[in-house]
């Protein structure tokens, strides 16, 4: 496939203008060498993967995502072709219903060079314990690398789901999961996040957007500066809505370089819908370090 080049003189003019003097220090202190396929460690874990995630759970809900649409087959060639390219972490769950669609999948990628994210609404511990079980037979793997509770709203959600989180690190005892943590919907729930022990490995929502219009729990500067502090602490911080749900479509390189330069993120999860889709957001990643 040829290269396509999107990025132009001032789409990055607008990028920088955005993030502003205080960041881009940050950015500018890597020597511009971020690319997608970058090997990175999340927080204190051991778990070693590529900067950028496959995300199979775009407008992802009920059982239901726009990878999942694509039919089992094209799915999973998108899995491979990202493989191929050396993306070697793939970001599912439930509620997308794409573990079929990672199954094929690693059909023809070795299970020990990805690394599988995936997560679970359920906050009954019988209930939760037997979604470990099921999404194991779902994916065909005997563990999964990284586990969270999905959608956090509660801002006491560490002691109203104590029983729950007991399940979950039980299967880390066991050797079924490598590492455990959640994804947030509100605030208040990210906040109880950072200062939770238990927690390894968060999904955080963060765009130059921030708030309510870019799907984020606050605005960008605050939910930052939560970041910072599990960061602090060692936690792995995974981001999602990089793009906005979307909404910054026409906006992907100052995104991009928003997340690059944040200084908070690990690593980041997008959902492509195409071949060309994720060679481009490849691409555009090392453009914009560049």
């Amino acid at each position: 496939m040829k290269r396509r080049e999107f990025l132009t003189t001032s789409a990055i003019g607008l990028g920088a203008a955005w993030l502003g003097s205080k960041a881009l220090p940050t950015f500018a202190a890597t020597g511009g060498k971020f690319k997608a396929t970058d090997i990175v460690t999340l927080g204190k874990t051991s778990i070693k993967t590529s900067r950028l995630a496959m995300g199979t759970g775009s407008h992802g809900t009920g059982g239901t995502s726009a990878q999942g649409r694509l039919g089992l087959a094209k799915c999973a060639d998108l899995l491979w072709a990202g493989y191929d390219q050396g993306v070697t972490f793939i970001d599912t769950a439930d509620a997308y219903g794409t573990h079929p669609h990672v199954r094929e999948a690693l059909k023809r990628i070795p299970r020990d060079k990805v690394t599988i994210l995936t997560k679970s609404w359920n906050r009954d511990p019988a209930g939760m314990r037997a979604d470990l079980e099921r999404y194991r037979k779902e994916l065909n793997t005997d563990y999964i690398d990284i586990f969270l509770m999905h959608c956090l709203t509660d801002d006491d959600w560490t002691t109203k789901h104590r029983a729950t989180m007991d399940v979950i690190s039980e299967a880390k005892q066991k050797g079924i999961i490598r590492a455990h943590g959640v994804s947030c919907h509100s605030i208040g729930a990210l906040r109880a996040a950072a200062k939770s022990p238990w927690v390894e490995v968060d999904l955080a929502r963060l765009n130059p957007i921030g708030g309510e219009k870019g799907y984020m729990d606050a605005d960008s500067e605050t939910v930052k500066s939560v970041l910072q502090e599990m960061r602090a602490a060692g936690k792995g911080i995974i981001g999602m809505k990089i793009l906005a749900q979307g909404d910054m479509g026409t906006r992907q390189s100052e995104a991009l370089e928003s997340a690059l330069a944040s200084g908070v993120l690990d690593a980041f999860t997008i959902g492509c819908e195409s071949r060309e889709q994720q060679s481009d957001i490849i691409q555009r990643i090392a453009a914009v370090a560049a």
